[in-house]
């Protein structure tokens, strides 16, 4: 009798495995989480919010979605084999994600050769949608071409001739810092680029870096240093007055994951691209940043936001095409319009990249505050607009 009903039970189950298997979309997810955890924990709290709505709201096509998540350790090689894992044995309807430019490139070339629909969320490099972009990837961020655009206007406007770059040598580094330079020479035929320091991603030397750049005695600075090795270089820079009369442009900076963390050591006076929250009013963002923080009782950062419009976009896709199949959801993100926490964005039928709002500011402290308080105020311009933005130490 009882090996009856274990064998009913049995059955039982693999009849219903099917079953939840049609009830379900799965979309595979891979970052480099331990590697990258500043702004890949609020990525992923923003995607789980993003997914905890859509279930709310009735799923898609009558599916829940399920995120399959997999870290790829910052390592190109690990991002293709998780991918082919959640491809081939988790069965998932697409890839979205990574993090890293070479891991993106990788993820991007996997799509290419395995007809995957890949969404490369964060990956800045222009070859993901430009050099090595395929019909089967689009991108979410704006591209390293981009966030430049925003800034050498800006830079052209400091009537500065000696520049010198200071990037992580990886694909992203180097995409920021040719970009920069071709642009900028365009604007300003007379600039002078000093000899790059391109340092070894999350190993900076911040100390030799500093001195040879202040033994270099430019006139200003491109820095597109992000996470650990930012702060490592913040904090050298000012112990031996590097940026002490010395304008400098920097690519991520105001990006909350990497600045709020500087705290009284924050560049006062760089001029940024990043993620002000305070500063965008519109009822979109309103209603995300309060969603945000009733859940995790945090401020979001940047990450939030790409985490949560990755997954927005994908559920707009497959209403859209009203299916999971590739073909169509590609025919469908092609020109996709959708609302994120930022505004409008869509997908640009040309190159599968994204059109989005995006900011630049100088960072400036409020001289009324002190600092050291409990409660850490910074204030951002945003064009005219004056910004207070708070930040718990």
């Amino acid at each position: 009798m009882l090996n009856r009903l274990v064998l009913a039970a049995s059955l039982a189950a693999l009849a219903a495995a099917p079953a939840l298997a049609q009830d379900t979309i799965k979309i595979g997810e891979i970052n480099s989480y331990k590697a990258q955890p500043a702004f890949l924990e609020p990525y992923k709290k923003g995607w789980e919010l993003a997914v905890e709505e859509v279930n709310a709201a009735g799923g898609v096509l009558g599916k829940k979605l399920q995120v399959i998540s997999r870290d790829d350790n910052g390592s190109p090689g690990d991002a293709v084999r998780v991918a082919e894992e959640l491809v081939s044995r988790e069965g998932v309807a697409l890839i979205a994600g990574t993090f890293l430019s070479n891991t993106g490139l990788a993820v991007t070339d996997f799509a290419k050769q395995k007809k995957v629909f890949f969404l490369a969320a964060e990956p800045l490099t222009d070859k993901i949608t430009w050099q090595n972009g395929n019909r089967y990837t689009f991108r979410l961020r704006p591209n390293t071409y981009m966030q430049s655009a925003m800034l050498v206007p800006e830079a052209a406007k400091l009537q500065k001739k000696k520049w010198v770059v200071v990037y992580p040598n990886y694909e992203y580094g180097q995409s920021a810092a040719a970009t920069f330079k071709a642009m900028l020479k365009k604007m300003q035929p007379d600039v002078e680029f000093l000899p790059d320091q391109a340092t070894p991603l999350g190993r900076i030397e911040a100390g030799a870096v500093v001195q040879a750049l202040v033994d270099a005695k430019p006139d200003a600075i491109f820095n597109v240093l992000f996470g650990a090795d930012l702060s490592k270089f913040v904090r050298e820079g000012n112990t031996r007055q590097l940026f002490k009369g010395r304008e400098v442009v920097s690519l991520l900076t105001g990006e909350p994951e990497y600045l709020e963390p500087l705290r009284e050591e924050a560049p006062v006076g760089w001029i940024v691209t990043g993620y002000p929250y305070y500063g965008i009013q519109t009822d979109e963002h309103k209603k995300f940043f309060l969603a945000y923080y009733r859940k995790y009782n945090e401020y979001p950062k940047l990450g939030s936001v790409v985490g949560y419009s990755t997954i927005i976009s994908i559920a707009e896709g497959i209403k859209k095409a009203k299916s999971t199949d590739t073909e169509k959801l590609i025919t469908a993100m092609e020109g996709l319009e959708f609302d994120t926490p930022k505004g409008k964005m869509v997908f640009r039928k040309e190159d599968h990249q994204a059109l989005q709002s995006m900011y630049h500011f100088k960072i400036k402290s409020d001289p009324a505050v002190a600092w050291g308080i409990p409660e850490l105020v910074r204030e951002l311009k945003i064009d005219d607009m004056q910004v207070p933005v708070q930040n718990k130490r």
